[in-house]
């Protein structure tokens, strides 16, 4: 075990100078936006730098991320796997899916690399950064670290492995099937069907299996170039190329990392909690009050911190035991809190308008100010049914009575809002005034949230570490899968996808309308099963054509999607905010009662959803 724990420090080693560049990326953009706005002095090799920081990032914490079991995967059958069959599955998830892929970005981005070098590459702008190869050669670094962390991986599941016998079956079946592949290859045997539709459905069948989502895309794209005599490996040949160009230098993506750093650091700061109990008192005395203050307070937190999972989580342990005792229906606490705490995917700064201005080549800043009305009306929505609900039905959600001041509660419960709202609205004011970018905009919120953490007399060394960390983590899972992803639309297109997926939706459909409903009833229904990042990186890209071609304002749609996905955190029996949810409650609900209670906010959304499909010019609002 001295190779498991020798690897396991040498990742947890990359982790840590990960979460350096982190917070390093945070503080230099931050300087750098604040020299050029207030004092005209920037600085292109500064500038690079940042960038050159963020790729490291998450490319040292691929490894950490593999460690700690971050990237994502489909547990509908997963979660039901006995401790064998779990580790069984982790053995095969090493061999067969992360080896090959961290072999082949090892193998490629080394060309890429020592092509850099031989020709001196440099930046091409003046006072740019002189040799662009050692930030090239991190891609390689990390797929290697990956490589080493995957062996470790192995052994350690191999070593929880009781009955043996169970895994030389399933590693026997697994070589069986590759020899039955490579001899169809050999043969040249004819495909039964277009091989498009059998990338998809490899695909799917492993992310169903429960297999971790970025490794089943890689994979896969790697098997059918691999086999297909028309592609061959020189097709992902470009693959370093590709994620350097729009994964790595991507100043846009950026903002994700550091959107994530200031909601952690918010999320550790104790603000949800001051702001739930003093908004639950100043609301109680109504009734439905305090599930009104969950959805303000969860409207408040999507504008700050817009970590779903965390919003959710802390909601459920503050909010939901005081509905509970005095009276409130179990399902409509836990509908209130699920649809509250999956307003972050929707309110900016969202990371899905991040990653969807990405994927369809947008403008962010243009996403968020679009995004701003329909987040409203949901937060009118929510507000209106429940206080519907609780003037129809007097026992669903009492009033709880209150012997403070209301004077001494309102002070309380300004003190708790006013700062967030400040902070809310440097954010996004600079970015809506076009006075700075989302990324500048997020490491300045960074350095926000820093100052509110000390207001509350909860910033300390261990918060800012414990965010840089999970920062790492979560950026890393996050461009695993979009690396995956990349290589599976390398593969997906020279297979002739993107041509048959337009003649499709432009021939078989006939028209802008019949595509939209198809559009997202199709991600409406992936939603049930896969994560929005997924969904954005996979099935965004083959529609982004659809949408010029039908002359589809790519705003407008962009926000539907971004409204369609966020209903998909909440469909059961597969909504993460409804694991979040159930999690974090126990046994104080049913997952009956969370599935009757999300079920009218289910039925919201797909109205705002209606109401912004019809009324376009709704969006515009704060501006175009």
């Amino acid at each position: 075990m001295s190779f498991v724990k020798t690897v396991d420090g040498i990742s947890k080693a990359a982790g840590t100078l990960g979460a350096a560049a982190a917070l390093a990326t945070a503080l230099l953009v931050a300087y750098d936006a604040s020299m050029r706005y207030v004092f005209s002095a920037g600085s292109v090799a500064l500038q690079e730098l940042e960038w050159h920081l963020f790729a490291v990032t998450f490319l040292l914490g691929l490894s950490y991320a593999l460690m700690h079991d971050k990237h994502v995967r489909v547990d509908i059958f997963y979660e039901r796997y006995s401790r064998d069959t779990r580790a069984i599955m982790q053995v095969l998830t090493q061999i067969f899916l992360v080896m090959p892929f961290a072999l082949l970005l090892i193998v490629d981005g080394t060309d890429m690399v020592r092509q850099s070098y031989m020709q001196h590459e440099g930046s091409p702008n003046p006072g740019g950064l002189a040799v662009w190869w050692p930030i090239k050669s991190m891609l390689v670094i990390g797929a290697g670290l990956l490589l080493l962390q995957s062996v470790a991986e192995t052994v350690k599941a191999y070593k929880r492995i009781q009955n043996t016998r169970r895994l030389w079956t399933a590693l026997a079946m697994a070589v069986l099937v590759a020899a039955a592949v490579f001899a169809g290859w050999w043969f040249r045997t004819a495909y039964l069907v277009d091989p498009v539709y059998l990338l998809f459905a490899v695909a799917f069948a492993g992310l169903m299996a429960g297999f971790p989502v970025a490794f089943v895309f890689g994979a896969s794209a790697l098997l059918f170039a691999a086999i297909d005599d028309t592609l061959g490996l020189r097709v992902l040949e470009m693959l370093p190329y590709r994620i350097f160009g729009a994964t790595m230098s991507n100043v846009t993506l950026m903002a994700v990392p550091l959107f994530i750093f200031m909601g952690l650091v918010l999320e550790r700061s104790r603000m949800a909690e001051g702001l739930l109990e003093s908004m639950g008192k100043l609301f109680g005395s109504v009734r439905g009050g305090v599930a009104v203050s969950v959805v303000l307070v969860g409207a408040i937190l999507a504008a700050s911190t817009g970590i779903v999972g965390a919003s959710v989580v802390m909601m459920s342990l503050i909010a939901l035991p005081l509905m509970l005792r005095h009276g409130y229906s179990p399902a409509l606490a836990g509908g209130a809190i699920a649809a509250s705490g999956t307003l972050g995917q929707l309110i900016p700064p969202s990371i899905v308008l991040i990653v969807l201005g990405d994927q369809m080549h947008l403008s962010v800043g243009d996403l968020f100010k679009a995004a701003v009305v329909p987040g409203i009306l949901l937060v009118v929505l929510y507000i209106v049914y429940i206080l519907l609900v609780a003037f129809l039905r007097k026992d669903v959600a009492p009033a709880i009575p209150s012997n403070e001041p209301y004077a001494h509660t309102l002070r309380a419960a300004l003190k708790a809002v006013v700062p967030p709202l400040l902070l809310i609205g440097a954010v996004l004011g600079s970015i809506f005034a076009g006075i700075a970018s989302p990324t500048e905009s997020a490491a300045v919120g960074v350095v926000g949230a820093f100052v509110l953490a000390a207001y509350n007399k909860a910033f300390s060394w261990e918060l800012v570490r414990y965010a840089a960390i999970e920062t790492v983590k979560l950026s890393a899972m996050i461009f695993m899968i979009l690396m995956g992803a990349t290589a599976f639309s390398l593969v997906f297109n020279e297979l002739g996808g993107d041509a048959m997926a337009l003649a499709f939706f432009t021939g078989e459909l006939g028209g802008a309308t019949h595509f939209i409903f198809v559009a997202m009833a199709v991600v409406f229904v992936l939603g049930f099963f896969i994560d929005f990042i997924e969904i954005a990186f996979v099935v965004v890209p083959i529609l982004v054509p659809v949408v010029a071609h039908f002359g589809i304002d790519p705003v407008w749609f962009a926000v539907l999607l971004a409204m369609n996905l966020q209903a998909s955190f909440l469909t059961p029996p597969f909504g993460f905010a409804l694991f979040y949810l159930k999690g974090a409650a126990g046994d104080k609900i049913s997952t009956v009662d969370i599935y009757r209670g999300v079920i009218p906010f289910i039925v919201l959304q797909l109205a705002a959803l209606g109401i912004i499909y019809l009324f376009p010019s709704l969006i515009y609002l704060f501006g175009k």
